[in-house]
């Protein structure tokens, strides 16, 4: 892996050197570990175009950078837990007279970048307008295998809870015991608050469970993802409790699944990002089911749990080969309940097979 971080820094060194920066200051959680494997602790990295530091609190366990290990070709430099480690690595910054630097402005506090600026009184800074996010957007193939664990493990915790007693139950229950699944088959975490909805909150998007139990005939919509090595996916199914279906609630399972599919097929490299949430829209929408406020059909993924690109109405970029996404049509119906179904996939293009699927656990309108 250490290769791997020091080929996206090189990247990163490049997008420097052609925007005329001597050196990036890297303070946004997300981006540290992207390019050296730190774990979310408060570090920031600086890059200069020959050198490369870490600036981490002094007082992290030993065993805080779990799995990916720093390598031993990044240099550390400790620092006190009450000090800001941005502040000590732009203190090294004018140490090594650097004169341009490239800064998050959109992680940096007013307050800490005024303290920045002074630090660094010589120099200029510049705001990096969120480059390595964009580097972000297009994964290798070491993040697409912790995605793919992540999404097992995801699946893995789903299928265990579709086994067991579910009537009479509370979904804030259901949704702890989730979490406590994923983290049983090896997460590092749940990637966000699992979410469970039963009968009228069902197919609701972000609900926050309540001690509302399951009853006989109830729509259940679960909306989990895992993380794992600080990857994270998310999916969503929708069920039935009890007895066979109702009518309505086949319609309403078959026409979200029918939307969520187009949204899938219409994933590709090359392909405006707009255009899997009109396929998938297009099809509501001819059903009667609008939005007031239209959320986007799906997002990318990975290190964050909404990251670039966005898969909106509006989003007009193109989808880039192996970038990770979600595809999470919904419809609820206030005083009914819902259906959402969501996946995480990969662009991959047609040659390849297409979309790479990778949660797997079954859409069909099951009867638990």
């Amino acid at each position: 892996m250490s290769d791997a971080y020091a080929v996206r820094r090189e990247r990163l060194r490049e997008h420097c050197s052609a925007s005329g920066f001597d050196a990036a200051l890297i303070t946004r959680s997300a981006n540290v570990r992207y390019l050296t494997g730190c774990p979310p602790c408060g570090a920031s990295l600086l890059l200069t175009r020959e050198r490369v530091l870490l600036a981490l609190p002094d007082d992290l366990p030993p065993d805080d950078t779990g799995q990916h290990a720093l390598g031993e070709d990044i240099p550390r430099l400790a620092v006190p837990r009450e000090t800001d480690t941005a502040l000590a690595a732009a203190e090294a910054a004018g140490r090594l007279r650097v004169r341009d630097v490239g800064v998050e402005e959109h992680d940096l506090t007013v307050s800490r970048h005024r303290c920045v600026t002074e630090l660094l009184s010589d120099a200029r800074l510049t705001d990096l307008s969120r480059a390595v996010e964009r580097l972000r957007v297009v994964k290798d193939e070491h993040e697409l295998a912790d995605l793919r664990i992540a999404a097992e493990i995801a699946d893995q915790a789903l299928g265990e809870l579709l086994e067991s007693i579910l009537v009479g139950r509370t979904e804030r229950h259901l949704a702890m015991e989730l979490e406590r699944r994923m983290i049983d088959h090896g997460a590092d975490r749940a990637a966000f608050p699992v979410s469970v909805g039963t009968g009228t909150h069902s197919g609701m998007e972000g609900h926050q469970p309540t001690d509302r139990r399951v009853e006989e005939g109830d729509f259940l919509t679960v909306v989990l993802g895992a993380q794992y090595r600080g990857y994270g996916v998310s999916t969503a199914r929708t069920f039935v409790i009890g007895a066979a279906p109702a009518p309505w609630q086949v319609e309403l399972h078959r026409l979200v699944f029918r939307a969520q599919r187009a949204g899938r097929e219409a994933l590709g490299p090359g392909v405006p990002q707009n255009v899997p949430d009109q396929a998938a829209r297009e099809i509501l929408q001819g059903a009667g089911h609008t939005e007031h406020s239209p959320r986007p059909v799906g997002h990318g993924i990975g290190l964050e749990i909404r990251e670039a690109p966005r898969l909106g109405p509006t989003d007009m970029g193109k989808l880039d080969n192996r970038v990770p996404v979600t595809v999470g049509p919904g419809v609820h119906i206030p005083g009914k309940g819902g259906v959402r179904i969501e996946d995480t996939l990969v662009v991959r293009p047609l040659e390849e097979g297409g979309p790479e699927l990778l949660t797997i656990t079954t859409k069909e309108l099951l009867a638990l």
